[in-house]
């Protein structure tokens, strides 16, 4: 087990873009998810496109801050752009929230998963989560450090932290996918 399981475990590969957003209340918020989700969609039509650059193969965001920085109400806020109507629970006793939304081209499937209660990285691969991943779903992970490197490179890093009333987000590309997202944000 790591020393210090709330610390952020850097990807190993190189920042492709990062950009800084201030969200001074739950309503930017809100607003920062609805610009996210628009821009995964305008991601995932590109990679529909037969002379796109990539075919879209799913998206791994993780969600770092300390309790009380807004990773959950980002997720609800994106759910709820991408057409979620129901309930967004929180993950931490299940792990793992499962929202298949109906799009027009089809059904896109969500995982949100809260690794907050896991004490050792060993967890993160008993429970069995890999296929999640490799399946071409939207996997939005909080607290992903409590996993160690086991969840590989992931395709943007959303690291909230509070400033006052409101929260800085700090957002980092890894991939050509979560580089293409950040750029629409």
């Amino acid at each position: 087990m790591p020393d210090h399981p709330d610390r952020l475990v850097e990807p190993p590969a190189s920042v492709m873009l990062e950009r800084r957003f201030t969200l001074a209340d739950e309503a930017a918020t809100t607003a920062f998810g609805a610009r996210f989700a628009e821009a995964v969609e305008a991601v995932r039509n590109a990679g529909r496109d037969p002379h796109g650059d990539h075919a879209f193969e799913g998206l791994q965001v993780q969600l770092t801050g300390d309790l009380g920085a807004g990773k959950t109400t980002l997720v609800r806020a994106t759910l709820r752009a991408l057409g979620h109507t129901g309930r967004v629970r929180s993950p931490t006793y299940t792990l793992v929230e499962p929202y298949a939304v109906e799009r027009p081209d089809g059904e896109l499937e969500v995982y949100h998963f809260d690794l907050y209660r896991f004490t050792d990285p060993a967890e993160w691969a008993d429970a069995g989560f890999r296929e999640y991943f490799d399946s071409g779903a939207i996997c939005l992970v909080e607290w992903p450090q409590r996993a160690g490197g086991l969840l590989g490179i992931p395709d943007l890093v959303f690291s909230l932290d509070v400033e006052g009333d409101g929260r800085l987000l700090v957002a980092r590309a890894y991939s050509e996918s979560g580089k293409a997202c950040l750029e629409r944000c």
